[in-house]
C-alpha cells in the first residue's frame, strides 16, 4: 500500500508543480488564461483533447458498467468521446479556430444575440457541474480505499488540488499537465491489459464481449442504454466548453482538425483495454476467492490482483484522468460565467486597437478589460468547484454523471450551433431560443419522471409516477434533441422573413442582421 500512496502523492506534487510553474506564462492577460493565447501546437492540443476526453468517468465508470451489464455498457463511454472528437474534427474543428472566439457561447452571442448567449451559457454551467461532480466521485472513492480517507474528505481533497493550479495557470497549466496525464493514462492502460493477458488470460463470459451485439439491439439487453450513452457523448461532447476551448487555443484551424483526430484515437487506445480487463474481473477475483461487493470493480482488482507498482501506476493515470477533466470544467463553466454570463468583454480581434471605445451589447460589458475578466474568471472557479462537491456528495456515480453532462448539451445547445453554422438561412434567434428551452425542459423532465438515469437510481430529484418506468430509461436522450430540431426548423421557417436572420461573415467574426445593421 505504502508504494501505491507514494505513486498517487508523486504524481499529485508533479502536475501541482508544473501547474503552478506554467502559471507564469498568463502574464495577467485573460486571452492566456482562458485559451492559452491561442497558440496551442499540434502535441500539446492533441494531448489536451484526448486527457480531456478520458477522464475518471470514462475509465472507473467504464470498468463498473462493463463488469456489471457487458462490454457495449462500459465502451460506449470511450467510443462515445472517441466519436465526439472525430466528428468536431471532421466539421467544427476548422470553423470554430477560425472565428477566434474565447468561450464557446460566444458564437452564439454573434449568430444569434445576448438571449441565447445566457439560456446556452446556463445550459453549459448546469452540465460541467454534473461533469466535475463524476470526476470528484472518482477521486473520492480513491482516496478512500487507498488512503484510508473518508469520501468526502476524498472528494474535496481532489477538488482543492484540481482548483488551486487551475486557477493559478489556467488553460497554459491544463495544457502542460494534460500531456503528463496522457503519457500516464497511456502506459498505465496498456501496461494493465498486458499483464492481466500474461497472468490470467483474458476470459470473456457468455452474452458480456463485444460480439454480443444484443447489447446494442435488443432493449432487455441494455440497448436504448448504450446507444443513448454513445449517442449523448457523440454528439453531446460537441458542446462541450473544455473540448471547444483547446480547438480555440490550436495555433490554426489544420492544428485544431488534426488534434481532434489524434486525440479520438488516443480516447480509444487507452479506454478500450479498461473494458477488456473489466470482463475478465469477475473470473479474476473468484479465483483468488474475492468478492468485490460494492466497491469499484477496478479499485478492487488492482487492490488484490497486479502488484503494486502496477496499480500505482494504473492509479496514476486515473488521478491524472480525474484531474485533465476536473480542472478543464473548471476552468471553462468559470470562464463561461465571468464573461457570457457576468458580460465582461474583450475586444475578439486580434487586428483591433487597444484604444478602442467600450460599448454595451444588451446588458454585457464591452471593452478591454482584460485584467478585470482574469480576476472574474478566478473568482467564479470557486462556486463552481463548490457545485461540483455538492453533487458528487449527492450523487457518487461515475459514469451517470458524465453522461447525463452531455445529454442535457445534447438536447439543448446542438442543434442551434450545428445549424447555425451549416444551415444559417433558417436559424433565427427565435428559433434558437425555442429549440433550446424545448430541448432542455424535456430532458430535464424525463429526468425527473424516470427512477433511473443510464442504470442508475436517480437519487438526485424524482418524482414518483407509475407512467415512466425504468424501461424507459435510455429512450429521452434521443426525444428532448428531435423535439429541440422539430422546434427550430419550425420557428426558423416561421420567422426567417419576418424577423431576420443574423449572419456571420466568412471568419464568424461580425454579425450582421438580414437588411444590412452590423452588430458587432
Amino acid at each position: 500500500m505504502s508504494v501505491i500512496i507514494y505513486g498517487l502523492a508523486a504524481i499529485i506534487l508533479l502536475m501541482m508543480g508544473v501547474g503552478l510553474y506554467v502559471a507564469k506564462k498568463i502574464k495577467g492577460d485573460s486571452v492566456n488564461y482562458i485559451i492559452a493565447g491561442r497558440g496551442l501546437i499540434l502535441p500539446l492540443a492533441a494531448a489536451t483533447l484526448m486527457a480531456q476526453s478520458l477522464d475518471a468517468n470514462a475509465t472507473l465508470g467504464n470498468t463498473d458498467l462493463t463488469a456489471s451489464f457487458g462490454f457495449w455498457a462500459g465502451a460506449a463511454l470511450p467510443i462515445g468521446l472517441a466519436l465526439c472528437l472525430f466528428i468536431t474534427g471532421l466539421f467544427f474543428a476548422k470553423p470554430m479556430n477560425r472565428m477566434d472566439l474565447i468561450t464557446l457561447p460566444d458564437f452564439f452571442r454573434r449568430k444569434y444575440g445576448r438571449a441565447v448567449e445566457l439560456l446556452a451559457s446556463a445550459i453549459m454551467v448546469v452540465s460541467y457541474a454534473f461533469l466535475l461532480a463524476g470526476n470528484l466521485v472518482a477521486g473520492g472513492f480513491l482516496f478512500q480505499i487507498f488512503v484510508g480517507t473518508s469520501y468526502t474528505t476524498g472528494v474535496v481533497l481532489i477538488a482543492a488540488i484540481i482548483f488551486t493550479y487551475t486557477i493559478a495557470g489556467g488553460l497554459f497549466a491544463v495544457a502542460y499537465t494534460d500531456v503528463i496525464q496522457a503519457f500516464v493514462a497511456l502506459v498505465g492502460s496498456v501496461a494493465l491489459i498486458v499483464f492481466v493477458a500474461a497472468n490470467y488470460g483474458i476470459t470473456i463470459p457468455e452474452g458480456m464481449g463485444p460480439t454480443a451485439l444484443g447489447q446494442l439491439t435488443d432493449p432487455s439487453k441494455g440497448a436504448y442504454v448504450n446507444l443513448a450513452t454513445i449517442a449523448a457523448l457523440g454528439l453531446g461532447d460537441i458542446v462541450a466548453i473544455d473540448f471547444m476551448e483547446r480547438v480555440f487555443a490550436a495555433d490554426s484551424p489544420e492544428t485544431a482538425q488534426k488534434a481532434c483526430f489524434i486525440g479520438s484515437l488516443g480516447t480509444l487506445v487507452i479506454g478500450i483495454p479498461f473494458s477488456i480487463v473489466a470482463l475478465s474481473s469477475g473470473a479474476i477475483l473468484s479465483s483468488l476467492g474475492v468478492d468485490p461487493g460494492s466497491q469499484a470493480v477496478l479499485y478492487v482488482l488492482l487492490q488484490e490482483a497486479v502488484p503494486p507498482w502496477l496499480a500505482a501506476l494504473v492509479l496514476a493515470g486515473i488521478v491524472a484522468a480525474s484531474f485533465s477533466t476536473g480542472d478543464g470544467a473548471i476552468l471553462g463553466t468559470s470562464s463561461v460565467i465571468a464573461r457570457n454570463m457576468v458580460g465582461i468583454r474583450i475586444d475578439e480581434s486580434e487586428t483591433a486597437e487597444r484604444s478602442e471605445s467600450v460599448a454595451t451589447d444588451g446588458g454585457g460589458l464591452l471593452g478591454h478589460d482584460s485584467d478585470k475578466l482574469l480576476k472574474v474568471t478566478r473568482l467564479m472557479a470557486i462556486p463552481i468547484t463548490v457545485l461540483g462537491i455538492f453533487f458528487a456528495l449527492r450523487v457518487p456515480a461515475t459514469g451517470m454523471l458524465l453522461v447525463l453532462a452531455f445529454d442535457i448539451m445534447f438536447a439543448g445547445a446542438l442543434v442551434p450551433l450545428a445549424l447555425g453554422i451549416y444551415w444559417p438561412d433558417v436559424s433565427t434567434t427565435p428559433a434558437a431560443l425555442a429549440s433550446m428551452v424545448s430541448g432542455s425542459l424535456t430532458r430535464l423532465g424525463f429526468f425527473v419522471l424516470i427512477p433511473v438515469t443510464y442504470g442508475y437510481e436517480n437519487s438526485l430529484l424524482y418524482i414518483r409516477n407509475d407512467v415512466f418506468t425504468a424501461a424507459f430509461d435510455g429512450i429521452p436522450t434521443f426525444i428532448a434533441p428531435t423535439v429541440a430540431l422539430v422546434v427550430f426548423l419550425a420557428v426558423g421557417f416561421a420567422t426567417k422573413d419576418s424577423y431576420g436572420v443574423r449572419t456571420l461573415d466568412r471568419q464568424g467574426q461580425r454579425t450582421i442582421v438580414a437588411g444590412g445593421d452590423d452588430e458587432e
